[in-house]
């Protein structure tokens, strides 16, 4: 059995930290997991139904792996990205570094890995590596995963090499610190900019809080968009709440982001944008709610409170956004 010796196996809320956090604490740099989020970027909301898709998907965040080109570029990491097709060499791409003393971070499709439970196809999935033997693979997920956990070596190489939506071609990847380590005191304050004005300004109607808009119109018609109302609409609620976002759709990691950049910088403009990220963490989680309950009961008029919500949702995000876009006056 090779495994990495000094690994930090903490499993956090968010599959992406959760691993950047891995690799990060071994390099002896250890921030927590809403910084992380916060300083890659990681914020965002897009309304997402194809024809191809059984169900419309909300995501609340940048989409994957872009949070780690964020957040290396912040800090001034050296990121090591390596891509392949063919799956030999992307075994030795994991291989050599665990072999010299280093985790690796993997994007792949959960779907493969003997410890989930839950059966859905994601491509956008990470983990951070550690360890490996004939039969196995070690890896760290998220908490509610199990945190240090174990996968078979036949499950993992499906699980890179799967294709589809958000998939990647046995992505790898390695983070190195520079000396001195930086302090994210100084890079707090860009990282909130790029991301309010990504926000605040999205090509599409789907994104940011013009997607937030067009779900709250949107989500009304779900009792009649679903094939199964009552496994969809309770599904959507669980990925908006339980599914590695952190709660809230994300805005509970950003919030504790803010509240975290309070203690550094003393701007009233941040204090703006965290008491209204407060506000809409609370009405995400209430909108969840709103959307299991239809699902069960097939009540149409929980839809209509839940469109209501997202309104005032598209307006406090876009208020917040504001605020905090004003941070480098």
């Amino acid at each position: 059995m090779t495994t990495v010796e000094g690994v930090d196996a903490r499993g956090g809320r968010h599959c992406e930290t959760t691993a950047l956090g891995v690799l990060l604490r071994h390099e002896g740099l250890d921030l927590s997991e809403p910084m992380l989020f916060g300083l890659g970027s990681g914020l965002s909301f897009l309304y997402w139904d194809g024809k191809s898709m059984d169900f419309p998907f909300l995501a609340g965040r940048v989409k994957p792996f872009e949070l780690t080109r964020n957040l290396a570029s912040a800090l001034g990491l050296e990121l090591l990205t390596r891509e392949t097709a063919s799956p030999r060499r992307a075994w030795e791409n994991v291989a050599a570094p665990i072999d010299a003393g280093h985790p690796v971070g993997l994007q792949l499709d959960s779907y493969h890995l003997d410890y989930f439970t839950s059966k859905v196809n994601f491509g956008g999935h990470i983990v951070a590596m550690y360890g490996y033997d004939e039969h196995a693979a070690y890896l760290v997920d998220t908490e509610q995963q199990g945190g240090a956990v174990s996968t078979g070596l036949t499950g993992l190489a499906r699980a890179r090499a799967a294709r589809g939506p958000m998939t990647a071609r046995h992505r790898s990847f390695t983070l190195t610190v520079p000396e001195p380590a930086p302090s994210p005191r100084t890079r707090i304050v860009p990282a909130i900019t790029a991301c309010a004005a990504a926000f605040l300004h999205p090509p599409i109607a789907n994104l940011g809080h013009r997607g937030i808009e067009k779900a709250g119109k949107l989500v009304r018609t779900w009792l009649q968009r679903a094939d199964d109302p009552q496994r969809d609409l309770p599904q959507a609620a669980l990925l908006m709440e339980q599914a590695g976002t952190g709660g809230a759709l994300f805005r509970n990691l950003y919030r504790d982001f803010l509240a975290e950049g309070m203690e550094l910088i003393d701007s009233d403009h941040l204090r703006t944008g965290h008491a209204l990220y407060a506000e809409a963490a609370h009405l995400w989680t209430e909108t969840a709610a709103l959307i299991k309950k239809a699902g069960e009961s097939a009540d149409a008029r929980c839809l209509v409170q839940a469109g209501a919500i997202l309104a005032d949702l598209s307006r406090i995000e876009r208020e917040a956004m504001q605020a905090l876009n004003r941070l480098e006056e």
